[in-house]
């Protein structure tokens, strides 16, 4: 497992990759993910679009795609005018599929 991480991928044999990769998302990062699906636990995500998704994880990859169950995104909007108060907003998304490269953050729910 840890053996191979300063050995370059394309040295490695495919069962040592794979062994490797499982290394990764057990112990990396990705961590977090796993937990997630395993203990049917909520995570907050963060999005590069200033928004947030409250959702239980039911798949993810190693580019941090995500099937998400449950989702309450919530973001802030502001409206023109003067004296014009920022409103929180939010909608419920039964099944949505995020794509990794808008993550910015997951947070485990510690509950």
């Amino acid at each position: 497992m840890s053996q191979y991480q300063s050995v370059p991928k394309s040295e490695l044999d495919e069962s040592q990759v794979r062994e490797l990769e499982e290394w990764e998302i057990s112990q990396g990062p990705l961590s977090v993910l796993q937990q997630a699906v395993r203990n049917q636990s909520q995570v907050l995500i963060s999005l590069r679009n200033n928004k947030k998704l409250l959702a239980r994880v039911k798949a993810f990859d190693r580019h941090a795609n995500m099937v998400l169950e449950n989702v309450k995104e919530m973001w802030v909007e502001t409206p023109k005018g003067k004296n014009a108060k920022p409103v929180s907003k939010d909608r419920f998304i039964s099944k949505m599929f995020l794509r990794g490269d808008s993550v910015i953050l997951v947070l485990r729910n510690a509950a």
